[in-house]
């Protein structure tokens, strides 16, 4: 049903060095680009993902109470790609473990503010 999600950033060169090597991690790569926005995608039959600048030259601002959550197959998967984001600079917004009735998640804010989870679900 989702086509592609944007979320804004304030610094487009340092918010593509971050997703560049996030989504790497996950066999995603730059599919689009253009002066104000940068999309990926992991393959053309599953969604993207861009960060822009505002089209209204506005400041981006974190949306609150928003999120951008991508499916995994594994626990190990979801550890792997929230570790990833930690390590480019993400802000934990609770680690990657069971949150019970067998959903598995990690959740943080990439260098804007944004927030983010990868998610699972075990068969616990």
């Amino acid at each position: 049903m989702i086509g592609y999600v944007t979320v804004g950033t304030n610094d487009l060169d340092r918010a593509a060095a971050f997703f560049d090597g996030l989504f790497a991690s996950i066999g995603g790569k730059r599919f689009m680009q253009e002066e104000q926005f940068i999309a990926w995608q992991v393959n053309s039959e599953q969604s993207g993902i861009a960060a822009t600048k505002p089209f209204d030259g506005q400041p981006a601002t974190a949306g609150n109470g928003t999120m951008v959550a991508l499916a995994f197959d594994s626990p190990a998967q979801v550890d792997a790609f929230y570790h990833k984001a930690i390590e480019l600079g993400a802000q934990c917004e609770g680690p990657a473990g069971p949150r019970g009735g067998g959903f598995y998640a990690g959740y943080f804010r990439d260098l804007d503010g944004n927030k983010f989870n990868g998610f699972c679900m075990t068969s616990t």
